[in-house]
């Protein structure tokens, strides 16, 4: 006599495989990220205006990653940096919902495969390319993959052991909900709920698999947990959208917009749909002995032929998807001063490491730019002491937002840099940590310029002719330096020399502007207090000089 099940052990390892499971996925996504990351950002990044390109391109990078929502949150990231338009965006979300079918491929082989004789060996090489340091990054992939597989394996075997399908109690609670449509919309509801509390539709993929194969959930429930984990999904691009701009979160609601119309669309030809999938892999849904261990075969299919017809549905109605977003979601009144918040990084979109050095490297540019501005702002006041006060408050104000800027990158920076990053990647943020330090320290001396400029006024000190001549020639040779910067920065140039000749001219005439102070000062051309300032303003537009090369040289090398 057979002994009762321990349910509550058996739970356990449930849920612990599927822990695995999630784990392995993550580890195969990253790995192929770190393989093929700069490919991938130049793949979406050269992005046309062809719709159907921009489906290749999702299904393509989804397929190489294993993770819609990783394409989805890259994405997103994208639109976030304006390097993709919205529509582009639309196009590319719709070949990652295709893209990602191929892992309830995976899944449903695993369950019809005895997959022990794949994943120990695969464990064994990849944990060797990892210690020996010798392509690292497939080892890693091996590694993601041999966990999938084994969860694979352990869910399959966990779910035999349970032997659900013969326990009475749970098969008459299943079919007490019938298949109408009222058990297909909760059966909808929970795995929308399920997916997005759990924000993997690969986890819900092999837990319905299981409930299936094991006799547990007909067909039909269990296509329609399938339906809801699609919507379910979408969650995660959403979340990771909320603390990005307006077009960020458009292109989040047209996934959503997306897979809710698919879900519309399907429960009307509902039941016919299904046995249309369902026949394509040779099962017959409504055959008393149907065979349990190809049911999982059905819902990948049921997953793929839904995507896929979404896709061709809707790939023609892009632009009126993009008119749809735009005007439920507006733009809020802006500004004209600008804050001090980041615009192309938000801690939701922390999904994709590799993808996040590529939103810190945005969030650089535009904080060159500000201190382009501040900068300016202090020439002004240099040259032109009018409403003095407005303007000392402006730099001041831009000031606190460069310190707040080098924070927000610098911890944004070091959050990416705990996770498992490649050696260029680590190259990158060890260069942008500098760049975003000298980049406040040039907010420093444009404050530190200021508050000179505040002691001559409230001393009452005039500059002479030469000396406002002198100064306006420093400003010119740093502003030049400034806007050279800038190019390198942004990948415009990679001319070194040409911010070395700038920098060696601002020291010479530094040099030279503090001797004829002396000598000036020394023949009573003007006061000793007025040479002071004079020279501290000196000292500071020369420490700019410095700044600016410092992060010319940790771009260029």
């Amino acid at each position: 006599m057979s002994s009762e099940p321990n349910y509550l052990l058996l739970g356990l390892q449930l849920l612990g495989a599927i822990a695995i499971l999630m784990y392995g996925m993550k580890v195969m996504s990253e790995a192929l990220q770190k393989m093929a990351g700069p490919q991938l950002r130049h793949v979406l990044g050269a992005m046309t205006g062809n719709r159907f390109t921009g489906v290749l391109t999702g299904m393509f990078v989804t397929v190489s990653v294993q993770s819609s929502a990783a394409t989805t949150v890259m994405t997103v990231s994208f639109v976030n940096a304006a390097l993709l338009t919205l529509a582009q965006a639309i196009s590319v979300i719709m070949g990652a919902n295709i893209g990602t079918t191929l892992s309830a491929w995976i899944m449903s082989a695993g369950f019809s495969f005895n997959l022990a004789m794949v994943f120990w060996p695969a464990f064994l090489i990849g944990i060797l390319l990892i210690q020996t340091g010798k392509h690292r990054y497939f080892g890693d992939f091996l590694f993601g993959i041999s966990f999938l597989l084994f969860a694979l394996y352990t869910l399959k075997a966990t779910g035999v052991d349970m032997d659900l399908g013969n326990n009475e109690a749970v098969k008459g609670f299943f079919q007490g909900f019938g298949t109408n449509y009222g058990t297909i919309l909760l059966f909808l509801l929970i795995g929308a709920v399920l997916t997005a509390l759990a924000q993997s539709s690969a986890a819900l993929m092999a837990i319905t698999m299981v409930l299936c194969s094991t006799g547990v959930l007909n067909i039909f429930q269990g296509i329609a947990l399938v339906m809801g984990e699609n919507i379910g999904t979408t969650v995660t691009a959403n979340l990771a959208a909320m603390g990005g701009n307006v077009q960020a979160r458009r292109a989040a609601l047209a996934h959503l917009f997306f897979n809710l119309f698919g879900v519309f669309w399907v429960l009307i030809v509902f039941f016919p749909f299904v046995r249309l999938a369902c026949n394509l892999v040779g099962v017959d849904p409504q055959a008393a002995d149907i065979d349990k261990s190809q049911l999982s075969f059905a819902l990948a299919m049921f997953h793929t032929l839904f995507n896929v017809t979404n896709t061709l549905i809707l790939i023609w109605f892009i632009p009126q998807i993009e008119k749809l977003v735009s005007r439920l979601i507006q733009p809020k009144p802006t500004v004209e001063d600008e804050e001090s918040r980041l615009q192309f990084i938000s801690s939701g979109i922390m999904k994709t490491p590799e993808i996040s050095v590529l939103q810190a490297q945005k969030e650089t540019h535009l904080f060159v730019e500000r201190m382009q501005r501040m900068l300016e702002m202090t020439n002004d006041l240099v040259t032109d002491s009018t409403d003095f006060d407005e303007k000392f408050a402006r730099i001041q104000k831009y000031e606190g937002i460069s310190d707040n800027m080098e924070n927000e990158i610098g911890r944004y920076l070091g959050e990416v840099g705990e996770a498992h990053l490649s050696d260029d990647t680590k190259r990158k943020i060890r260069r942008m940590l500098r760049q975003i330090g000298e980049l406040e320290s040039i907010g420093d001396s444009c404050y530190n310029i200021a508050r000179s400029l505040r002691r001559r006024k409230e001393s009452e000190v005039e500059f002479t002719s030469k000396q406002q001549d002198s100064m306006g020639e420093l400003m010119s040779l740093v502003k030049q330096a400034m806007d050279q910067m800038q190019l390198v920065i942004t990948g415009k140039t990679t001319d070194k020399n040409a911010s070395m000749f700038l920098e060696s001219e601002i020291n010479r005439l530094r040099d030279k502007l503090r001797q004829d102070t002396i000598a000036d000062v020394d023949a009573h051309l003007y006061s000793y207090a007025s040479g002071t300032i004079f020279t501290d303003l000196v000292n500071e537009y020369e420490k700019l000089g410095d700044y600016i090369i410092n992060i010319v040289e940790s771009k260029l090398g």
